[in-house]
């Protein structure tokens, strides 16, 4: 069971330079690897995906606050580094990484494994730009019990350090698919039987009208420009989530959210 070895104090040694670089997007394509910070998102890959994991890093208070994590590692056989916080923040995109972060094998997840297991609740983001949306859909959804979260190869990369750390560790809880063309993957979904609504302000039908309990993914466009119209086109329903207040609109992470728990309340009586 590999044991913490010395404490790695240089900030300036390749371990580090090579984990800091896992913030760009060419580096993770490359080197099939991503970096994970924060208690709550190292728990959760540790906990639920132990294999993922290649490198663990934390600092010695944080040895000692998260006696469950290095417990559950060392348990894994994973191996465990610590560290002092300036090495860790170097390795870090954000200044306050809490004294745990976790280098991890990019997880691998297709459409047609999804498909094998039946979904009845599936998310498919197109053109969703913005991190911490995002990662929100994403939390969002596996806290409704969704199946899986499908992202189109125009979005954001779900595995960048903004996104990861805005899911909480949901990331590890449902397969997430990327890379997929939207309209490939709505004739897909619609072949194999799934409703395809498209979440969008456009909408004519009102989100308490439609019928929820039968399979369906919700298709939920740009931040800006919500859904294109050729999209909406392919959809079996556009559908708009009423607004009762003064407010002008929801946010993508809000109305994804109001999406997925009413069709969770639907599916589960």
């Amino acid at each position: 069971m590999p044991q913490p070895d010395t404490l790695l104090t240089n900030t300036r040694s390749d371990r580090v330079k090579s984990v800091r670089a896992l913030s760009r997007r060419s580096v993770r394509d490359r080197t099939g690897r991503f970096l994970v910070e924060g208690p709550q998102s190292v728990r959760e890959v540790v906990r639920h995906h132990p294999e993922l994991v290649v490198d663990l890093y934390l600092t010695p208070d944080a040895a000692e606050r998260y006696v469950e994590v290095v417990t559950a590692a060392s348990a894994a056989g994973l191996y465990v580094h610590e560290v002092t916080d300036e090495v860790l923040a170097a390795m870090s995109e954000t200044p306050t990484p809490q004294g745990l972060a976790a280098v991890c094998r990019t997880p691998v997840a297709t459409l047609d494994d999804v498909l094998v297991g039946s979904p009845r609740l599936l998310v498919l983001l197109t053109n969703v730009r913005d991190p911490g949306n995002a990662g929100t859909v994403i939390r969002g959804a596996d806290a409704a019990g969704a199946d899986a979260v499908l992202v189109s190869d125009a979005s954001v990369d779900v595995l960048s350090p903004k996104v990861v750390r805005s899911t909480a560790g949901s990331l590890f809880h449902l397969p997430v698919v990327t890379g997929l063309r939207v309209d490939a993957t709505i004739t897909r979904l619609r072949d194999a039987g799934i409703r395809v609504l498209a979440a969008d302000g456009a909408g004519t039908v009102l989100l308490p009208d439609v019928d929820l309990v039968p399979s369906h993914a919700w298709v939920m466009g740009n931040e800006a420009w919500g859904l294109e119209e050729e999209v909406r086109a392919q959809c079996d329903e556009v559908v708009r989530v009423p607004i009762y207040g003064a407010a002008e609109s929801l946010n993508l992470a809000m109305a994804a959210t109001v999406c997925v728990y009413a069709s969770a309340a639907a599916q589960r009586g």
